[in-house]
């Protein structure tokens, strides 16, 4: 479905220094659909997790600016999709931290487990506690959690297959189903609980969710290679006191400051952007400056500059699905079929049926075409274009009433946001990796999730200047600007391949 869906495809094997002699004597079980049955507790965890995340954020932005009487927070229009485009973005970012922990403290497989008992436990903190108090603490459990299971929910699939494999690549295709799967049935039971008997009904099923694959994952994680619970670059115990004291240190930093004012919920979309666009720079200059590097490999990093701000500009307008569409959806969308009306968040459910049935065209056709399928530049710049294009569709139906936009313009303008999707998604980690310094491999892909964080909360930010009763404005200059990204990426293709230095 989404970023993360096509981002975890992306085929990773056992930790630097682990044999692969577990997985190499698990290449005779076939009794999970021709894959090792140790897939089908990795599939349900991921599986459970999407349908709670999207089940959740399906109806997150309506909970919190629906009136009290209606069972929500009450809070303002505009400061509540900055909330969800900073909250989307903190996923991306604790992704960044979720790595760090394996590859230091834990292993991917014990953070994967953990990562999963804290997401249950901010569903379970939506569903019961009340008031804004509630939210932040759910929010900020969810963000947390899913950023270390995303982080490491794939490392710990690409354990369970030798180098030599042909598997791999048909398992994590079935991997990609579950989170598919997930993400289509979520927001159709949150959003039939919620508009049947409320919000935290929603939320609860989220945590019931999350709780199911936990206890499937909780029998079956022993059955995993213990490659999965290798930690392959772990931190001296000398340094753990120190690592330790400047974590505790950022968290005591972070309260007082939001105690102080200086983080409110109102500003909360603009800080993500500034930490984010911060922590991008540090990244790039740490490895442009690394004597360690060389001038090939320096150059790739250069090349992947503009690759960087493409996906920036791709994701802030590509996530707005769950800030400016739900608002559209819920205030301009006809949902009536027939006598019934259909729930706002199911309009979620709709991207992921796309994703299933698109994403084996795709292949399909990028197999086909071989060595004459488009460059990696090419297929984000028609990545851009083809997203700005979207938002376009939407200038036909500006300035229309309550329930004046039919349900299958919608799902037109959907099927465009999946092409776009599809175009720039699934090659987006793939060129971190391919494009990066051999001492650099993790920051790249860091960079690459910074790129997607840095987009979802600028789509969140971007969201209080959409006026319902003005949205010419909104989606024409956005629209536009997508297009002029992908436009001038492509004029720029022959001296970014030229920077690239061999990698398409």
């Amino acid at each position: 479905m989404h970023d993360d869906h096509d981002a975890e495809q992306v085929p990773v094997g056992p930790p630097d220094g682990a044999t692969t002699a577990t997985a190499e004597a698990g290449d005779h079980d076939t009794r999970f659909f021709g894959q090792p049955w140790a897939l089908a507790h990795v599939f349900g965890v991921e599986m459970w997790e999407r349908f709670s995340f999207y089940g959740m954020q399906g109806i997150l932005l309506l909970y919190m600016y629906y009136t009290v009487a209606e069972g929500g927070l009450g809070i303002d229009q505009a400061v509540a999709t900055g909330i969800v485009g900073a909250y989307g973005g903190a996923v991306y970012l604790s992704t960044i931290l979720g790595a760090w922990v394996a590859d230091r403290l834990l292993g991917s497989e014990r953070v994967l487990f953990y990562s999963a008992i804290v997401i249950m436990a901010g569903h379970v903190a939506l569903a019961l506690l009340p008031s804004v108090w509630g939210l932040g603490i759910g929010l900020v459990l969810v963000a947390v959690g899913s950023g270390g299971l995303k982080a490491n929910a794939t490392s710990v699939v690409g354990t369970l297959y030798g180098a030599k494999d042909t598997r791999r690549d048909a398992g994590f295709s079935l991997f990609y189903l579950g989170i598919n799967l997930g993400a289509f049935f979520g927001p159709l039971v949150t959003g039939w609980l919620q508009s049947s008997v409320g919000f935290h009904w929603g939320f609860g099923a989220a945590a019931v969710g999350m709780a199911l694959g936990l206890l499937q994952y909780s029998f079956g994680r022993k059955q995993l290679p213990e490659q999965a619970r290798i930690v392959p670059n772990p931190l001296p115990r000398d340094r753990r006191v120190l690592f330790a004291g400047i974590g505790l240190g950022g968290v005591v930093v972070v309260v007082a400051l939001v105690l102080a004012g200086v983080i409110r919920a109102d500003n909360l979309a603009g800080i993500v952007i500034l930490v984010t666009l911060a922590a991008a720079i540090a990244y790039f200059f740490v490895i442009l400056a690394s004597r360690h590097i060389s001038g090939d490999e320096r150059s790739r990093v250069f090349g992947f500059i503009p690759l960087f701000i493409v996906n920036v500009g791709f994701w802030s307008l590509y996530q707005q699905q769950f800030t400016v569409l739900t608002v559209y959806s819920d205030q301009r969308l006809d949902r009536m079929i027939g006598d019934w009306e259909m729930p706002v968040p199911w309009i979620n459910s709709i991207n992921p049926i796309f994703i299933i049935i698109l994403s084996g065209v795709f292949a399909a056709i990028w197999t086909r075409l071989g060595s004459r399928q488009p460059s990696t530049p090419v297929k984000f710049a028609l990545g851009a274009i083809i997203m700005g294009c979207a938002f376009l569709l939407f200038l036909p139906f500006a300035g229309g009433g309550p329930n004046s936009t039919p349900l299958l313009a919608i799902i037109g303008i959907l099927l465009v946001f999946t092409i776009a999707e599809l175009f720039i998604s699934p090659v987006g980690l793939s060129a971190s990796t391919k494009l990066a310094p051999e001492r650099f491999h993790t920051q790249m892909v860091a960079l690459y999730f910074l790129s997607v964080a840095l987009g979802t909360a600028i789509a969140g930010w971007l969201a209080q200047f959409y006026d319902p009763e003005n949205e010419v404005p909104y989606f024409t200059v956005l629209g536009l600007i997508a297009i002029a990204l992908g436009a001038a990426l492509l004029v720029a293709v022959r001296p970014v391949l030229k920077l690239m230095r061999g990698v398409r």
